[in-house]
């Protein structure tokens, strides 16, 4: 299947998952309060799907699974029997009322937890923050290629999506901050980093680049080591030790490159132009790429070769750099928590850096850049997948606590009123407060969605 519908398959998956879980959240715990459920839906518009269990609540899952919802018996949307007020939401105390709407984002970090864990227990390759090349500011500090980050500014960073976090809030920060690294003998040195000199044309996206820090990269020769049997590149003639030098009249420099190219220029079945050197003879060639699935959604071509083995020195800082993070189930909870409250702090500071304006609103993201993000990480691997969902459903648990009417958090400000002054907040304002919520969730949605488009034609 397309890469298109893989994306569009798995972020109907990632959404229905996470929004399940979000709003069995509501439903679990007004249930233990007391309310009556009327619905738990799955999606909005057309019911595809429905069932009325004993108690009277109906389970449905409806056409559009981009969202969902908790009904509850509410004497402001409709009559209530006398017998059956005390059943609905609105005549609940406060803090019942606050622990109902609190409980869906609760349960998205519950839910994050749970997806770390597992993760953990199931095993993630990871990479260390080892430095290839270093320029500018970090060298000037004296970092040195073949360094690897142990810590920025004392927080432990064992991988680089935490170095790489670790740095862009202090350089967003333009922090003066102490980098901890280890070389290959094992022996550790602190170096100072002064972002301030960072500038005000700084961008978070190319922070590495801005610091003078390129990570380790294995350069691997586009040498063939194995040539499929029946495969395209047997069909065109390539052989094993076989250089290959251009693709589509394209320079290959490494092996990195090939993938990228036959899926950039190939199609499936046409001819490829594909050039190789043989015993320092240049041989063009056409290789005619085939498609092959990679796990249930997604599919690439290829045209059935291997590299050939790397050197001794390349397998030994492959060896360094490269590593599977495994932990037993006690072991793998508290770094789960950890993991959570990383994200977490992460994602708080980035909002209140976008607010004011330390950090740019294009790092806010659409339903084009989840469903993407989703597709590749399901086709990495199971433990990668397991990431995205937790990284995704704290996103929505933050998201639906921001003090926006329409959302939780809207809700929740409405309540902390009620507390302070002892009676709800008028219905008046309420409407207010949805009409004006609608605009800024409206708002915040376009300005994702034209990031997006931005990012796909960019």
């Amino acid at each position: 299947m397309t890469e298109f519908f893989g994306s569009i398959w798995w972020l109907l998956v990632t959404l229905g998952l996470l929004i399940t879980f979000h709003e069995f959240g509501h439903f679990w715990v007004a249930r233990r309060m007391g309310v009556r459920v009327l619905t738990f839906s799955v999606g909005f518009g057309r019911t595809l799907w429905s069932r009325e269990a004993a108690d009277g609540t109906v389970y449905r899952v409806a056409l559009f699974p981009l969202g969902g919802y908790v009904k509850m018996l509410d004497e402001r949307e409709g009559p209530v029997a006398d017998d059956e007020a005390h059943l609905a939401f609105n005549r609940q105390p406060v803090y019942s009322r606050i622990a109902i709407v609190a409980a869906g984002p609760l349960f998205n970090l519950v839910f994050a937890v749970l997806a770390f864990w597992v993760m953990f227990l199931t095993g993630i390759p990871e990479t260390r923050p080892l430095i290839g090349q270093t320029s500018g500011i970090a060298a000037e500090a004296g970092l040195e290629p073949g360094d690897s980050i142990v810590a920025v500014d004392g927080e432990s960073a064992r991988t680089w999506s935490h170095a790489i976090l670790e740095l862009v809030t202090h350089a967003l920060d333009r922090d003066a901050i102490t980098l901890t690294v280890e070389d290959a003998n094992g022996a550790q040195s602190t170096h100072d980093l002064d972002l301030a000199r960072l500038g005000s044309d700084f961008s978070e996206e190319r922070t590495l680049e801005a610091i003078g820090i390129e990570p380790w990269r294995l350069e691997v020769p586009a040498v063939v080591g194995e040539v499929s049997d029946a495969s395209p590149a047997e069909r065109a003639g390539i052989r094993s030790g076989d250089r290959i030098v251009a693709i589509a009249g394209e320079d290959v420099e490494g092996w990195q490159q090939i993938g990228y190219l036959v899926q950039t220029h190939g199609a499936e079945g046409q001819a490829l132009a594909v050039t190789v050197e043989r015993d320092g003879v240049v041989l063009p060639l056409e290789v005619r790429p085939e498609r092959r699935d990679e796990g249930w959604f997604s599919s690439r071509l290829v045209l059935g070769v291997t590299n050939a083995d790397i050197g001794p020195e390349q397998r030994a800082s492959l060896e360094r750099a490269a590593f599977v993070l495994r932990l037993g189930p006690l072991e793998a909870l508290p770094a789960a928590v950890s993991e959570t409250a990383r994200l977490t702090g992460a994602t708080l500071g980035l909002l209140a850096r976008m607010v004011t304006g330390k950090a740019s609103v294009k790092n806010l993201s659409g339903p084009i850049s989840i469903a993407q993000f989703a597709n590749s990480s399901a086709t990495a691997g199971f433990a990668q997948f397991l990431f995205f969902l937790g990284a995704i459903s704290l996103s929505l648990g933050i998201l639906n606590l921001l003090p926006i009417p329409v959302l939780d958090g809207g809700h929740l400000v409405y309540y902390l009123i009620e507390l302070v002054k002892g009676s709800p907040v008028s219905e008046q304002a309420q409407v207010a407060g949805q009409y004006f919520g609608l605009i800024a969730l409206a708002g915040l949605m376009s300005l994702a969605f034209i990031n997006d488009i931005l990012r796909l034609v960019g």
